[in-house]
């Protein structure tokens, strides 16, 4: 099977200067960065980058083989004019920066239909420039809330290859239907979703941590992870796998972006030799017991 190519990278955070974050991963070789527009007590907005700095940041790009994405706020919600605009103001900036994916929260409080409607507008914006636009699973949004989405977008001409899902890793450990239980979450996505976008962070199933890859039940037990790149690789997954954390000392991002690499390796490699339509041996997310340790389901 072809080889896919994945990169991995990191984000500004809300309360670190942005271009910290984003020198850190000049320096530490990452090949994927994600400008989230959350300014906080520092972060970054699109407003904090005029033309002159949009096309220095392409370049830069471009020499370190750095691919983009920007985040919308987080409450920009495309069925609201302001939330439209915010969304659009983002893959304006995207644009000019090259960037890959502009992702955005996949609002469940909204039918469907209604919601794949009104990215109607900012999918022809986003062709465009050309970018794809990434939804993201909140905790309450449901794996059932992503298929009827996407359903709904697969039936508009305009969204055709221009929009698919960002997992959310920690997210979906916290759903309620899902909880300490990612891998369930992408079982229950239909095979027709297509997943563009990673967001990886941990928690142990009690709060929105983001903790480093590694950090939480993965630093005692790698199965989950492993599982979880099966199943995006067997799905095609190629694009950008964003550690959403500033981390103290953050050199912890480095060794979660090189296990990380080493753990898609393995996996690469035991896709590649399996047998046609061989049926591998499932991996197990791992779970909170309620007192802090891992364990995981058999």
């Amino acid at each position: 099977m072809e080889t896919p190519r994945i990169r991995i990278g990191n984000q500004t955070n809300a309360d670190t200067p942005a271009f910290l974050p984003f020198e850190f991963a000049l320096r530490h070789g990452f090949d994927a960065f994600e400008w989230f527009s959350d300014r906080g007590r520092a972060g970054w907005t699109e407003a904090a980058v005029g033309p002159p700095e949009r096309e220095r940041l392409r370049h830069r790009a471009r020499q370190h083989d750095v691919l983009f994405s920007v985040h919308a706020p987080y409450t920009a919600d495309p069925t609201t004019p302001p939330g439209a605009e915010a969304i659009l103001r983002s893959i304006d900036c995207a644009g000019d920066l090259g960037a890959g994916v502009v992702n955005l929260h996949l609002f469940p409080d909204h039918p469907a239909r209604v919601f794949a409607e009104a990215l109607g507008p900012l999918l022809v914006a986003a062709a465009a420039v050309g970018v794809r636009l990434s939804l993201e699973n909140t905790v309450r949004t449901s794996p059932e809330d992503c298929n009827a989405v996407l359903a709904a977008l697969a039936a508009l001409p305009e969204a055709v290859g221009r929009v698919g899902l960002c997992l959310d890793m920690g997210h979906a450990n916290l759903f309620a239907g899902t909880r300490n239980d990612y891998l369930a979450f992408v079982d229950r996505l239909a095979a027709s979703v297509p997943i563009i976008h990673w967001h990886a962070h941990e928690n142990w199933g009690e709060g929105d941590r983001h903790l480093t890859l590694f950090t939480g039940p993965a630093g005692r037990d790698e199965r989950g992870i492993r599982g979880l790149a099966r199943r995006l690789l067997r799905r095609g997954f190629g694009g950008s796998v964003v550690l959403e954390q500033w981390p103290h000392p953050p050199d912890l991002l480095v060794r979660a972006r090189e296990r990380l690499a080493r753990v898609l390796g393995s996996v690469q490699a035991e896709l590649r030799s399996a047998p046609t339509g061989a049926d591998l041996a499932p991996e197990s997310s791992p779970v909170s017991d309620g007192g802090g340790q891992a364990r995981c389901r058999g």
